[in-house]
């Protein structure tokens, strides 16, 4: 009898223990058209409802025909509109998925498997996302886009099943870096427009740690959306939002320590493994003493799943503390006033891209009908008025027009009359140094201030190097050597201006151009101080790179576009990074064109050596002592190598004259730290050594 009543308690745990519940769905055509299609299952009396660490979605099944699985984005979508992707873009030119089972338990991810997929995947994303406290019951949907056409296929069927053996959601609870903390209230985030949610940060300060049930430190209301063109297609996804109230309306407010505005960008850095790419081009144009556009490293949560390190930044705009240009109104239409101040790029037309017009100059490669296409960023399309539209088209054009004649070099009536050759010469060197295969030609951008205010065009901010540095498989953009102004890909329907073949036709641009670089390679590009900014970044984010590559695990796997071969580390990755920079720099030192013969741009902008700064290295207090000639703006702030903030922005406003400050860095560590000081739209920088005591 005892032996019969322990069969039956046997026989019920086993029962009990491998209890499920599978809800089948059935299939159709997957359009090749560019649209996508879900496919329901209805589930109905799940028991228990709620899905938990205890039940909840235990796998995924599918049945897909088609002849190129490259092209296939396939997801997991909840009735409360969490979404978890099972595959992306994998399998290259192999067919079909065959009775390809999806569990976060499986050995094998689905990156590292190969066509048909037959067996059992862990997915792109963790499926235990699914289970964090919903209602099972209600319409789920597996989502396939098939993201380019020439290759036909069809869903065969499908299941779902739920058991008490449940995916587990990722267990994020505290971090080094700010949290950054998104409710959409079940929306689903768009393209296009911007939607209304919860925005909330924890930042407990530099040194201490911030955990998710801290309370916010900034709490409110954004307007959110997807950014960017070809990033858009990648599971880790970017954002633009602005800051707003309760009622929708914009509200300018500061981030992290950075200046008050409403604009900011949440940047995925997905297929940069090294996940510092953007970040290593703004600081190396800040270092060279131009507005770059500020930002922080922070981990992302979005309705209570856990997205993995971004980068919040400011978003490139007209500003008194980003791009600081005058302001032009829809009624300044003549005169001084309609002169500037004007924000345009080149770019593709996808993603932010929009109104423009097209260079009346065609490219060095064109045998495609390729055109230079400049677009509106400041005024925006919608805002900038008929005569300014002319006014900036007219400026472009007559630049563009001096600098194809025969006396373009002319220092008086030139190109020189029209741009400020400094920041040309700076911006060649950022492209070049991260071998930008995008460089010159797409994200790029221009800004020309008013007449009153100097009304020369410049080049800059910088903007989108992900795949920079050594991070791009086409284009040469995988070589240390060559130059990427010399852009080989002739078929690409996006070329470069013939500015700068021109421009390094000018025997005084090249000249300034090496004596530029002599001076960059011995102070900010030196490679000593490149390797300690890699290593801080990578220290900073040793901890958190770890979440963030178990959410993402792409490390060792390729991800479009990078090069061969591929770092199978993380630590791999920040050494690879390393190692091109140097292979790169010992070539440009070898083959930058010119003779040094003066001082011009050996040093930081011109106003700069207005202000001296000392002791340095600085024990305790240093000193600061420049002059200004007007009423003046000031902004005054110490970050470390890694951009975070020491002390907060000090705002101040200046009267004309000779100014002594003193900064107390009793507090701060010993290291290297960087000094900037923003006066109207100039900003200085100075690295700061602070000594041990």
């Amino acid at each position: 009898m005892k032996r019969l009543l322990l069969g039956l308690l046997l026989v019920v745990f086993v029962f009990i223990s491998s209890f499920s519940q599978t809800f089948s769905g059935l299939g159709g055509l997957i359009p090749d058209d560019g649209s996508s299609v879900s496919f329901p299952i209805e589930v109905q009396g799940l028991n228990p409802s709620s899905l938990d660490t205890v039940f909840g979605v235990e796998s995924v099944k599918i049945n897909i025909l088609h002849t190129y699985d490259a092209d296939l984005e396939i997801a997991l979508i909840s009735p409360d509109g969490t979404q978890v992707m099972l595959s992306y873009a994998n399998g290259g030119d192999g067919d079909n998925y065959w009775n390809t089972i999806f569990t976060d338990f499986a050995e094998t991810s689905i990156l590292n498997g190969t066509p048909p997929y037959s067996g059992s995947f862990r997915p792109q994303e963790l499926l235990g996302n699914m289970n964090s406290g919903q209602n099972g019951n209600g319409t789920w949907q597996l989502y396939i886009y098939d993201m380019y056409s020439g290759d036909a296929g069809s869903l065969l069927d499908w299941n779902l099943t739920f058991s008490n053996h449940p995916c587990l959601p990722f267990n994020f609870t505290s971090s080094n870096l700010p949290i950054v903390v998104i409710n959409t209230n079940g929306q689903v985030i768009p393209d296009d427009p911007k939607i209304q949610v919860g925005f909330g940060i924890i930042d407990n300060g530099s040194g201490n740690r911030n955990y998710v049930t801290d309370p916010f430190t900034y709490s409110g209301f954004a307007g959110i959306e997807l950014r960017g063109s070809s990033s858009q297609t990648f599971p880790k996804k970017s954002y633009g939002f602005e800051t707003w109230d309760s009622t929708g309306n914009e509200m300018d407010t500061t981030l992290l320590g950075m200046p008050s505005e409403s604009d900011w960008i949440l940047n995925a850095n997905y297929t940069d493994k090294t996940l510092c790419r953007n970040a290593f081009a703004y600081q190396a144009w800040q270092d060279m003493g131009h507005y770059a556009t500020r930002y922080h490293f922070c981990e992302l949560i979005i309705n209570n799943e856990y997205q993995g390190i971004y980068i919040l930044s400011e978003k490139i705009k007209r500003d008194p503390n980003r791009v600081g240009i005058a302001k032009l109104k829809s009624d300044q239409n003549s005169g001084d006033q309609l002169t500037g101040g004007y924000i345009f790029k080149i770019d593709k037309i996808t993603g932010s891209g929009g109104d423009g017009w097209t260079s009346n100059f065609l490219p060095p490669n064109h045998s495609a009908g390729q055109t230079i296409y400049f677009q509106y960023e400041y005024p925006k399309a919608e805002d900038i008025t008929e005569q300014q539209k002319q006014y900036i088209q007219a400026y472009v054009d007559t630049f563009e027009t001096v600098l194809a004649s025969p006396s373009f070099a002319d220092t008086a009536i030139g190109f020189r009359k029209y741009a400020v050759e400094e920041t040309f010469i700076d911006y060649f060197i950022v492209n070049e140094i991260s071998k930008n295969v995008d460089g010159y030609r797409l994200s790029t951008f221009l800004q020309k201030e008013r007449d009153s205010h100097g009304g020369k065009l410049r080049m800059g901010p910088v903007w989108d190097y992900d795949i920079a540095w050594h991070n791009a498989n086409y284009c040469d953009g995988d070589t240390y050597t060559g130059w990427a102004y010399q852009f080989p890909c002739t078929d690409d329907p996006w070329q470069m201006p013939f500015w700068w073949n021109r421009l390094l036709e000018d025997t005084l641009f090249v000249n300034n151009l090496k004596c530029r670089w002599e001076y960059l390679r011995g102070t900010s590009l030196n490679n000593n101080n490149i390797h300690l900014y890699i290593d801080s970044i990578a220290n900073l984010l040793n901890e958190s790179q770890q979440r963030n590559f178990e959410v993402w695990p792409i490390l060792g796997v390729y991800v479009w576009p990078n090069p061969e071969p591929i770092p199978q580390t993380y630590a791999d990755e920040i050494q690879s990074l390393k190692d091109w920079v140097d292979l790169r720099l010992n070539w440009l030192d070898n083959e930058m064109p010119g003779i040094c013969t003066s001082t011009f741009v050996a040093d930081l902008p011109e106003k700069s050596k207005e202000i001296i700064i000392y002791p340095n290295p600085v024990s305790d207090v240093l000193n600061m002592e420049f002059k200004t000639s007007k009423n003046t703006s000031c902004t005054i702030w110490l970050t470390n190598a890694v951009g975070n903030s020491v002390f907060p922005a000090s705002d101040l406003k200046l009267p004309a004259g000779n100014q002594k400050m003193q900064l107390n860095l009793a507090g701060v560590s010993p290291g290297i730290y960087f000094l900037k000081i923003q006066l109207d739209e100039f900003q200085y920088v100075k690295k700061v050594i602070v000594s041990s005591r």
